[in-house]
């Protein structure tokens, strides 16, 4: 089925205790694609400036993307630079060149107002709005934020938080939105708010998903070295989502299926710079993770 992203296209310059590499494709929507196209067909909107290579995501192309979305603007691309400490959980940006994202305002062409199931990546609330008012009725829509919005946007995003099926946020997040320290207490206080469906992101500790009032909890998966985790998160949500599609379900079992997809993909994208991993990653690949995962935690 159908899957449409919405965020942030981008160039990234990352520093970490494995090295370093300048302008690595990047950006939620990259990220999140490079993910879920491995198994469904991804629609993708957002800007770039006049001096992003758009053959740089021939690889999406050919597993099938759709990047009629993505419009070119007269400027510069959005650029982040980063650099991580040796406990790569820590990381402490350098510089934030917004750019033509500056001004990014979502148009969601004819052909993609039809997609199935929706992702709103880490934008201002405002225009996750707007996306949400351009599509049809999705079966699932999910959104990402984070601790920015909620602290300077908190209205907006309650707005969409109210129409939409699923959260993806990491435990910081969930707390500073709900006032909550315990997870629990803070999940059920983001159902409450309209989502059915909340996942909470813990990094190398895992994640948390919370549904039909019952938590399923799985651990990561745990590497060697960590080379570059940078957009973990965005193709975690990719890797899930993508399933979902797949599968076309948004049942229990499904849910927790999808996480573990997620978690695994995650963690190819971390063990080299930029896109590397998920650009040479095949489904094989992916399987054989997956089975090796299973051995080790019991999954439905």
């Amino acid at each position: 089925m159908s899957l449409l992203v919405v965020g942030s296209i981008a160039y990234d310059s990352v520093i970490t205790p494995f090295g370093e590499v300048d302008d690595a494709l990047g950006g939620s929507a990259v990220h999140f694609s490079a993910a879920s196209s491995m198994f469904t067909e991804t629609r993708i909107v957002g800007v770039v400036g006049e001096d992003y290579n758009l053959s740089d995501l021939d690889f999406l192309k050919k597993r099938g993307a759709d990047l009629s979305g993505i419009v070119v603007e007269e400027g510069k691309t959005f650029r982040w630079k980063g650099r991580y400490h040796k406990n790569m959980n820590i990381r402490d940006t350098l510089s934030t060149e917004l750019n033509v994202f500056a001004s990014f305002k979502p148009q969601i062409p004819d052909t993609f107002k039809d997609s199935q199931y929706l992702f709103l990546a880490n934008i201002h609330p405002e225009l996750q709005l707007q996306v949400l008012e351009q599509v049809d009725k999705p079966k699932l829509t999910a959104l990402d934020t984070m601790n920015f919005w909620i602290d300077d946007f908190r209205s907006s995003l309650e707005k969409v938080l109210a129409k939409v099926d699923m959260i993806i946020l990491n435990d910081s997040e969930i707390m500073d939105f709900t006032d909550e320290q315990n997870l629990v207490t803070a999940a059920k206080k983001i159902t409450e708010m309209g989502p059915d469906i909340v996942i909470i992101k813990k990094g190398e500790h895992g994640s948390i998903l919370f549904h039909d009032n019952e938590f399923f909890i799985l651990p990561a998966f745990l590497l060697e070295s960590v080379v570059d985790p940078t957009g973990a998160g965005d193709s975690f949500a990719g890797g899930f989502m993508g399933y979902i599609a797949k599968h076309d379900k948004i049942d229990s079992k499904t849910l927790k299926r999808a996480m573990a997809y997620g978690t695994c993909t995650a963690a190819f994208l971390c063990e080299d710079f930029g896109m590397n991993s998920l650009m040479e990653l095949s489904m094989e690949k992916l399987e054989e993770r997956l089975k090796s995962y299973k051995q080790k935690f019991l999954l439905p």
